[in-house]
């Protein structure tokens, strides 16, 4: 399973990507359960804001787009551990 986060906006409006392989981490079955956890289902959600962050997240072939001030809860631990491990240097 491949995971795609990509975040754009911001003061300077430049735009980053982290993308990780499910399978190639160490602790799979933990990343399955996180995204057993996302809410995907659609709600109301809230313009983006001047000067922050969105956030495109891609996992498989679903795809959802949120405000920073969204990226709460089970959002927020993905992301960060999409970029901790994309940001990882790889081991030889």
């Amino acid at each position: 399973m491949k995971i795609t986060v990509t975040r754009s906006g911001g003061i300077a409006g430049l735009t980053r990507e982290w993308v990780v392989r499910v399978e190639e981490q160490g602790d799979p079955d933990s990343w399955f359960r996180l995204v057993e956890q996302l809410p995907w289902r659609p709600r109301h959600r809230s313009a983006p804001q001047p000067d922050r962050y969105v956030y495109r997240i891609a996992v498989s072939r679903r795809r959802i787009t949120l405000p920073e001030q969204e990226l709460t809860g089970p959002w927020r631990q993905l992301v960060d551990r999409v970029r901790d491990a994309a940001e990882q240097p790889e081991k030889d």
